[in-house]
């Protein structure tokens, strides 16, 4: 006698040989998917032997529930046994399990109907990416073309959302997004001046970490510090709260009700965003100068006065400005790539998750592309 068996709780399997050339197999337990069936691999060994094996009988007296699982060990087995020429006792399996086995046999599989997998040549997969990279920069322009139609309407106070929604994103954006950004920020700032201190104090010149951590500051790390904090943070949440309403169908409902889901649900989370990505900017600025101020005094020896006058006199409009009306035009690019992403979700619940990916890297990227592009115009304009 020869016995195998599984894990306890899931679905077992035990082989017992006759001296008649029957081998007798006993399920028992529950066989579903989800508890990781056994495989029929485990009989291999005893319908493989070099004994004369003549009958296959199956005992289900201790099986208790049953779904495909166990249809798909019962397929393999068959399989096997019909490869060795053995044959098979099924007066044991429930009625049901039989009628679905002799319907899953009924037709053979047809031989050379599977379509063997094999690697795209080069100039197709460069096509392909061609083609599909054509299809989003499409999409994109649509949708900046509809947002555009919609802040048309906005302008002339024609277009129909709630204000309380856009309080209520405003919020969201701005409020409940302090704690991290104060975090964030002021690490930045330290990092900004001990990054300055290494260097600037073997020449005696530690004051001019002041310079360093303000210019930095204003002119960029506030505003794309923010920028990669919000595209995380707000930029996910609108993908992934706009995925879940079309997987719910409740973006198509406003549509049959008449009312633009470009106006009632996009219009207020660029608002919003537009609108706090200037003050969350101001915000990191001053929370970084305050982590080189830490620096400066805990790890320089600077004094307080002497560091804040510094800071001061490095303190330009056209720096401080300029950093604001980037976080301003950040921000409107991550608004865009969330509710873009929101609205070109797939229809079930792994595509919301990949739409909330899928606008966290995009509006990352775009904010990067845009933050090179302003340091040349930037240059070239003397700012």
């Amino acid at each position: 006698m020869d016995e195998t068996s599984n894990i306890a709780g899931q679905g077992a399997v035990s082989v017992t040989r006759a001296a008649d050339s029957n081998l007798l197999i006993k399920l028992s337990g529950p066989w579903h998917l989800t508890r990781n069936v056994p495989s029929a691999a485990i009989l291999h060994t005893e319908l493989e032997s070099p004994d004369a094996l003549k009958t296959v009988s199956f005992d289900t007296s201790g099986l208790t529930h049953w779904d495909s699982g166990l249809i798909a060990f019962l397929v393999q087995t068959s399989a096997t046994c019909r490869a060795r020429r053995i044959e098979q006792d099924r007066r044991g399996l429930p009625d049901g399990l039989r009628r679905l086995l002799e319907l899953a046999e009924a037709v053979p599989e047809k031989k050379g109907t599977r379509s063997e997998a094999g690697k795209a040549p080069f100039f197709q997969r460069v096509g392909n990416f061609t083609i599909g990279y054509g299809l989003s920069v499409g999409d994109f322009m649509e949708f900046l073309g509809e947002l555009t139609v919609a802040f048309g309407k906005l302008v002339r106070g024609k277009a129909r959302f709630r204000r309380i929604d856009l309080i209520e994103v405003i919020q969201e954006c701005g409020a409940n997004a302090v704690g991290i950004v104060t975090l964030i920020s002021f690490l930045v700032g330290v990092i900004l001046a001990f990054m300055g201190a290494v260097q600037l104090s073997q020449f005696g010149a530690s004051i001019y970490v002041a310079d360093l951590v303000c210019i930095g500051m204003t002119r960029e790390m506030g505003a794309i510090m923010t920028a990669i904090i919000m595209s995380g943070r707000t930029g996910a949440a609108f993908a992934a709260k706009l995925g879940t309403m079309k997987v719910t169908q409740e973006i198509d409902a406003l549509t049959t009700m008449g009312i633009s889901p470009m106006e009632f649900l996009v219009l207020p989370r660029v608002i919003a965003l537009v609108l706090m990505m200037p003050l969350l900017c101001l915000y990191a600025d001053f929370l970084g100068m305050i982590g080189g101020l830490f620096v400066g005094v805990g790890m320089l020896g600077l004094s307080a006065r002497s560091y804040m006058q510094e800071t001061i006199s490095t303190l330009t409009l056209t720096n401080l400005f300029g950093g604001l009306f980037k976080a301003t035009f950040y921000g409107l690019l991550i608004a865009i790539a969330g509710c873009l992403r929101g609205f070109r979700c797939g229809n079930s619940s792994s595509a919301v998750g990949d739409a909330a990916t899928q606008a966290v890297v995009m509006s990352i990227v775009m904010g990067v592309v845009a933050c090179g592009l302003f340091a040349v115009v930037f240059n070239i304009i003397g700012i």
